[in-house]
């Protein structure tokens, strides 16, 4: 009850303050966060993100997202998420969220969004590797191994793609 009793209250002070300073540019202080409980100078944080990201800034929302995602406020995390779904977007956007996903333990959410971003990509060594690491992860090893397949015969010389794959069989986890 907390929680949205102090997201309500930040949602509040984040309009009123926008009324009042209409054209400025948000910045975080250190009145934004000092003598504040974590979850509560976190929220302030995140929408003052959201605010220096603007409605363009896909990349930086789902930072954004990403924060509320994994630090417990799920709901928060997947509106953006739908909302940069539901709007026009790059794949790389999907990755990026389903890699967010992952990061949560969500392989349900996360497999699909992988799938179909490797079929829309199919010459990206580098996301076949990461995308067949995660699956290894997943205990899937026969499709592990498919995909490790790809990402070979497209880049057979890049670090980038033997890493992931080395690590996956260690059960290290890609980096992003």
């Amino acid at each position: 009850m907390k929680l949205r009793i102090a997201a309500a209250a930040a949602a509040i002070f984040f309009v009123a303050g926008i009324g009042v300073g209409y054209g400025a540019k948000l910045r975080p202080t250190p009145q934004t966060y000092r003598d504040k409980a974590p979850q509560e100078a976190a929220q302030a944080l995140l929408l003052i993100a959201q605010a220096q990201s603007g409605k363009n800034g896909s990349w930086e929302r789902i930072g954004a997202g990403r924060v509320y995602y994994l630090g417990g406020f799920k709901a928060q995390g997947q509106e953006i998420f739908d909302h940069i779904f539901n709007g026009k977007h790059e794949d790389s956007d999907e990755y990026r969220i389903a890699r967010v996903y992952a990061e949560a333990g969500d392989w349900q959410k996360a497999k699909p969004i992988f799938d179909r971003y490797l079929t829309k990509n199919p010459k990206d060594a580098r996301a076949f590797a990461e995308v067949a690491a995660r699956y290894l992860l997943q205990g899937d090893r026969t499709t592990a191994e498919q995909l490790f397949d790809r990402a070979i015969d497209l880049d057979d010389e890049d670090p980038w793609v033997t890493e992931p794959m080395a690590g996956a069989y260690l059960g290290v986890k890609p980096q992003e």
